[in-house]
């Protein structure tokens, strides 16, 4: 609705954890937008004119950090970037001073971005990630294997984590070819210090075979739909219920590069070594 001239459409947030599924514990909560009334990203962010797209993506990831404050999060807190934002730092400003406003620690920011916008404009995206990883900011390149490009991306930049599309992931313990590709953006992910989460996991299968070739951070319907203005519940498999997760420690470092063990979880190919572990930087 426009209010003296500025449009304010009425939304919220939902959160859905991003977990360690084998420390059994919240590594970071994704904030995802959605309207007073449950209304998708998608029906919401078609109400924003074009030209007002920036100026509100901000004005949500300021809302989206002052309502997990409130909720009390104790672990990192994921925000997406909308492409056209990748234009100026002030997308990354304003999330850095509404932390400061809410006392969340910088370092729990982690910041996403397409694979397709950060490929669309990659010397800009990575000036604008490396002026502010210094102050603790973090990045993460979402929907990584969707493009084509994501392996040059890479080369030139290496963002903090990425988050392996849903694509690769989905039926993955019966399709060798996924398997593959994620076993080698795994191990080059393992050499370059970039941690690895694959998201939009649903089904046991799924996250067995990924739990068996190294990955530990995890995210989807399997562990946790979105909590609507709330941090829900934690399935973990091995566990068999859910649960209250434990939050993070609260160093807001890297996954520990411990060897992961995988007796839990029954074997669907060759013994992998951890893919999803970088090495503290």
């Amino acid at each position: 609705m426009e209010k003296d001239g500025t449009f304010d459409p009425s939304f919220t947030f939902a959160f859905q954890p991003i977990v360690d599924a084998h420390a059994r514990e919240v590594f970071s909560y994704e904030a995802l937008i959605r309207g007073r009334g449950g209304e998708s990203a998608y029906r919401i962010l078609g109400q924003v004119p074009t030209e007002r797209l920036v100026e509100f993506d901000q004005k949500a990831r300021a809302e989206a950090i002052g309502l997990a404050a409130r909720l009390g999060i104790g672990c990192r807190l994921n925000l997406n970037i909308m492409p056209q934002g990748l234009g100026s730092p002030e997308s990354i400003v304003s999330a850095m001073a509404a932390a400061t406003r809410a006392h969340l620690p910088l370092e729990s920011l982690i910041l996403e971005v397409t694979e397709s916008a950060a490929i669309d404009n990659p010397g800009r995206f990575a000036e604008i990630a490396n002026e502010h990883r210094g102050l603790g900011v973090r990045f993460a390149i979402d929907d990584f294997g969707a493009g084509y490009s994501g392996l040059n991306l890479l080369a030139d930049f290496q963002p903090d984590l990425i988050k392996l599309d849903l694509k690769l992931v989905r039926g993955i313990e019966r399709l060798g070819p996924r398997q593959a590709i994620v076993r080698a953006v795994g191990h080059a992910c393992l050499d370059l210090g970039i941690d690895v989460i694959a998201e939009g996991v649903e089904t046991v299968e799924e996250y067995r075979w990924l739990a068996n070739a190294g990955i530990r951070l995890f995210q989807g319907f399997l562990f946790a739909r979105p909590g609507f203005e709330s941090f829900p519940p934690v399935y973990y498999p091995e566990a068999g219920s859910a649960s209250r997760a434990r939050r993070c420690r609260g160093d807001f470092g890297r996954v520990s590069a411990a060897a992961i063990e995988t007796d839990a979880v029954a074997a669907d190919g060759p013994e992998a070594r951890p893919l999803a572990v970088g090495s503290p930087h």
